[in-house]
This record gives C-alpha cells, structure tokens and sequence, in this order.
C-alpha cells in the first residue's frame, strides 16, 4: 500500500510478546477488513527473543527493531516509521480492543489532535487491573494530572490506548523511553495547546504467562516524578510561598517578645524554625521561575507570553538591587546585634533580646544573597529566550 493511501497506523509495543501478540494484529487486521479503513500495522520491538518479530512478519505487520529498551523507546520507533496520517498506539497483550478504533478515529476527524481511551467509563473486566492501580495508583495520578495542567475532562491518564494525528504529536517532540511516555503525551498535548478528546473503552485481562513489564511502585514514581517536574508551580512555587507565608507570619508574632497561646509558649526557638522556613520558601519561589524559564529554554515546553512580560519588566539589574537592598538590612541588623553584645561589655547578652535582632538579619542576609545568584542565574537562563 503507497504511504498516501495509509489512514491510519495501529502501533504496537512488543517485548517477547509471541503468546498474544499474533491475535493482537489479527484483531487489528479484522477491524480494518471490516471497516474498510485504509491501514497499517506496525510492531515497535525491543529486541524479543522469543520469536515476536517472525510471528508479526506473518501477520502483516511492518517490524520496527528497536535497540533502546524501554516502553516509550518502543512506540517513539513505531511512531516514527508509521505511515498513516493517524496513529492508533495499544499493548500487544491482549488487554485492549483494537475493534474500537473507528471510535478514536472518527473523534480525530472532529478536529481533535488526541484521544485519549477512558477505561473507567468503558468498563474494566474482573482482574484486569489489580486494585492498587484501580482505586489508587490511576485515580490520584489523573487528579494530579488535571490539577497540575488543567484538563479535567481528561479521566484516564494513563490508558495505553490512544489515538492521535502523527504530525501533532511529532511537534510535540517526545523524548521520554520508560512508562511514563503516557504522562509526557498528555501532559505536553495539553502544555501546547492541541485538542485532547476522550471516548471510552474497555480492559481485560492480559493473555500473558508471565508477569507484566510494569512496576507499581517503580514506574508509578516515575510518572508522578514527571508530573512534578513539569509543574514547577506545584513542586516549588506554592509549597515556596505557602512556607514564606507561614515562615513571615510566625516570625512577626513572636518578635516582639514571648507570646503564651494556651498553656504554650512561643520563643526565639519558634523564631528561628520561622526564619527557616522564609528561607526555604524563598528558595522554592526561584526553583519555579529558574526551572519554567529552563523548560522553556530547553523546548520542553512552549514559551507562553507571561515569560516574555518577565523578561521585560524585570532584569539582571532589579533583582542585584533587590538583593543589596536586602544584604544591607542583613549588615545593618548584625550592626545593631553587635552594638547591644558591646553594652554589656561583650560579655552575657541575653539570647531573647539578641536573638530577636541577629535573626532577623541573617535571614535578611541570607535572602539577599540567594536573590542576587538567583537574578545572574535567571538571566543566564533566559539569554536564548530574549534573542528569540
């Protein structure tokens, strides 16, 4: 079949697959027969040693040999020899119904750049999903997964079968080789702005004899890792600012001097811990602007027109002044500090009254110092970004 006459590509992932993955194409030639869809199979192996690759060759299906191991490296090589103007992706374990993918694709034809299978609402047969993955692991990963990036009517982040235009996700530029490939399509689809839709569909069990190649604790960090990483805001920006906040307003109440709440005290013990936890909010605030302005830099994600504004408004120069400004009341308190030890004649100074002075200033000093490196840092950062 001439490469223009492909619709649609069904890619498979393959590693020492030959008990299911036969009827797994044969499933996915039906549906084409049946349907009349114009199509391709295409079989992304990592180096089977069972006879994976003989058994798709007889089927039909193109083999793609892949000698980066992982399940992203499998269907990035699939991906990238499909021929089809539309990829279908699913495991080659029998586990999901390559019959629906008229469904997929005619949510494509609408308009939409990515479908994604839902198999909640589709239905998930007895043992197809063991209880951890179903009442924890998948549910908590998709919340995440709305919160973090805004699409909620995405239900199902991790659903192995999926549809898309090849050249909206090849924008995309994925890169990830390990299970959480599944979070880096959805979550850069959604960063990008493409159209995600989702229709249902359903899982069985898998016709393996032996274990799966996932790792519930293993793959299921690294998806929440990559969710993380991509959400600066979430990993850094709002714990940052909610220990700031926390850190100021528990400093300011107990400066003055003792405060008894209940039968409780607070002191300059409480000063300290509050002193601390500006300094690590502030310290998370610059981890989100240094990691996004690095994201984008790097490509990992669009450059959206808020960073451009930054850019603009705020320089190398501001944040240096901020940060003197800060050392100064840094220098100035220690001064004060040093002056009150001085009257006693450099003798006992009394922690309360000291501590109230030399620990306001070193956390003054010590902010001021981070602004300062943070500013070089950033504008480092965002040299490519201003030359664009």
């Amino acid at each position: 079949m001439a490469t223009d006459d492909i619709e649609l590509t069904i890619v498979m992932p393959c590693l020492n697959e030959a008990r299911t993955l036969g009827a797994c194409i044969e499933q996915a030639q039906q549906m084409f027969a049946s349907t009349g869809l114009r199509g391709e199979v295409v079989v992304g192996d990592n180096g089977s040693t069972d006879g994976s690759q003989q058994i798709a060759r007889e089927r039909g299906a193109r083999v793609v040999e892949v000698p980066v191991r992982g399940y992203g490296a499998a269907l990035l090589g699939g991906i990238a020899a499909a021929r089809g103007r539309y990829v279908l992706m699913g495991d080659s374990d029998m586990s999901y119904d390559f019959g629906h993918a008229p469904r997929f694709l005619d949510a494509l034809k609408q308009g939409h750049d990515v479908v994604m299978g839902n198999r909640f609402r589709g239905g998930i047969q007895p043992g197809a999903m063991p209880p951890l993955h179903r009442y924890l692991g998948n549910p908590v990963l998709t919340k995440l997964g709305q919160l973090f990036f805004g699409i909620g009517h995405v239900g199902d982040f991790h659903c192995g079968l999926r549809a898309f235009r090849k050249d909206a996700v090849a924008s995309l530029q994925l890169s990830c080789t390990g299970m959480e490939f599944a979070s880096e399509m959805v979550v850069k689809a959604a960063l990008h702005g493409l159209k995600i839709a989702e229709v249902p569909t359903t899982l069985a069990p898998d016709g393996r004899d032996r274990p799966p190649h996932l790792r519930t604790w293993r793959d299921g960090w690294r998806h929440l890792r990559f969710l993380l990483c991509y959400s600066p805001r979430w990993a850094f920006l709002y714990p940052g600012l909610v220990c700031a906040l926390l850190g100021l307003l528990l400093g300011l109440f107990v400066l003055p001097g003792p405060r008894r709440v209940g039968g409780v005290v607070f002191d300059i013990h409480t000063l300290v811990y509050a002193g601390g936890l500006v300094l690590v909010g502030a310290q998370g605030v610059f981890f989100s602007v240094l990691s996004k302005i690095f994201a984008i830099t790097q490509e990992l994600v669009p450059e959206p027109p808020a960073a451009t504004r930054l850019f603009q408004k705020i320089t190398l120069e501001h944040g240096v002044v901020i940060g003197l400004l800060l050392v100064t009341a840094g220098v100035l308190g220690s001064f004060a500090a040093v002056y009150g030890w001085v009257e006693t004649g450099l003798g006992d100074y009394d922690p309360g009254r000291a501590m109230r002075v030399v620990v306001p200033s070193v956390v003054a000093l010590a902010l001021g110092a981070q602004t300062i490196f943070s500013s070089f840092f950033l504008s480092l950062l965002g040299m490519p970004t201003k030359k664009r």
